[in-house]
């Protein structure tokens, strides 16, 4: 499966329909999934591949996890998360999760996508949560035992979601 986001403007192209738009108060990004690459001229910087996913982009809330991964450190860092726990599929107002590698670059970007942010605060509160990050930052943690996994700093951007009705998706 492969997911696509395009920060700010759209492409035309006739192949892109069922679009999703993720606003903040800053900025549009809209975000494109398809089984297979579309035969196009689409900008790879935008792409990538989602090496696991679960559930339905269709939601209120999108979290993106954006966690720069440095090329030694790929094959470690997608083991980790294809061994997570998979609790949080099962939390109240969960809709869909897809770890993505990115086709270009080092960011990695781990989706999910919630009924509304309630649920997903309500997921950061959990115990679930707890025992899924209960080693970051610890001597156990894949940060302390191999730091040169990771090119910089993470960082959370969080969006509202507008699924797509027909055609190339809605706004706001």
């Amino acid at each position: 499966m492969f997911l696509y986001l395009f920060h700010g403007t759209l492409p035309e192209d006739p192949q892109l329909d069922n679009v999703y738009t993720l606003q903040d108060d800053k900025e549009t990004l809209y975000l494109f999934e398809a089984a297979h690459p579309p035969d196009t001229s689409i900008d790879s910087r935008s792409a990538y591949q989602a090496i696991d996913s679960a559930g339905s982009l269709a939601g209120g809330f999108a979290v993106l996890n954006n966690i720069p991964v440095s090329e030694d450190g790929r094959a470690a860092f997608e083991e980790r998360f294809l061994g997570r726990a998979r609790r949080v599929e099962d939390m109240p107002g969960f809709s869909g999760i897809r770890v993505l590698r990115p086709l270009q670059g080092d960011t990695y970007v781990i989706l999910t996508v919630w009924k509304d942010e309630d649920s997903f605060k309500g997921w950061q509160e959990s115990e679930a949560y707890n025992h899924a990050h209960q080693k970051r930052d610890t001597a156990q943690g894949i940060t302390q035992q191999r730091p040169e996994i990771f090119a910089r700093p993470s960082f959370v951007t969080t969006y509202r979601v507008t699924s797509p009705e027909s055609g190339r998706g809605g706004s706001c």
